[in-house]
């Protein structure tokens, strides 16, 4: 059973149960994202990117293959043993809590993806991890913040559900309670019953603008899917900002 002394997070996304269940996530979609994102952004060849709350890699890798200096953090130590393996003179990867200061004025672009935010219990530690990317950038930097549409979630979640991956059958509940939407994840493998939950906060577009405003960024605009197309409150999967450092 996971360590109850430990935050969620730090149990859940070290597990290899995690990447299990999420195996869905694969280097299509992440190659897909950064090829969009790419053309719109425009970088050139000499331009430094971070990437917080980069799992394993995978878009940091990509990114790294197009030419791109890539810089990869996670809590995870687990996560960046195995970006590690990928590791060269372009691409480095480092265990680091994003609401800690990293480099200052040092990168063009910060990439935070996957709904890799949100995960905090007080409001200040978001506002912390958005001062963090504001103050890792270089006047003029480019935030990039993908994070789940809450609202379109909350209209529409999925109380209970059972999914069958590699002979394991996961059981999973979700409910909002306190402003944050709930998943407790239950399954048995080798002989033994584990549980984990995930606990990420409903951010509306509010809270983001709320944020930036106070690190000193300018939301340049808001995409709703992977595509790029417009954010709609009501039906987009996606809320994908993209804004810049005053």
């Amino acid at each position: 059973m996971p360590d109850k002394q430990q935050k969620w997070y730090q149990n859940w996304f070290n597990s290899p149960y995690y990447h299990i269940l999420y195996n869905k996530r694969d280097e299509r979609e992440a190659e897909h994202l950064m090829d969009n994102l790419c053309e719109y952004l425009t970088p050139s060849s000499s331009e430094r990117m971070l990437d917080v709350g980069c799992g394993k890699g995978r878009h940091a890798i990509y990114l790294n293959k197009k030419g791109y200096e890539v810089t990869g953090i996670d809590l995870s130590e687990e996560n960046i043993r195995l970006a590690n393996i990928h590791e060269n003179a372009k691409l480095h990867f480092y265990v680091h809590d994003m609401r800690n200061l990293f480099f200052i004025n040092y990168f063009d672009i910060v990439f935070n993806l996957f709904t890799s935010f949100g995960f905090f219990e007080k409001d200040r530690d978001h506002q912390h991890a958005v001062n963090m990317f504001a103050r890792s950038l270089k006047k003029g930097g480019v935030l990039v913040l993908d994070f789940m549409n809450a609202e379109k979630l909350k209209n529409n979640l999925v109380q209970r559900e059972v999914q069958h991956i590699e002979n394991i059958e996961f059981h999973i509940q979700r409910k909002i309670e306190n402003g944050a939407i709930i998943k407790k994840i239950d399954f048995e493998d080798k002989g033994r019953h584990f549980a984990f939950k995930e606990e990420v906060k409903a951010l509306m577009p509010d809270d983001f603008k709320r944020y930036f405003e106070k690190a000193g960024f300018e939301i340049e605009t808001a995409f709703g899917d992977y595509n790029l197309g417009p954010f709609k409150p009501e039906t987009s999967d996606r809320l994908l900002f993209v804004c810049r450092k005053k």
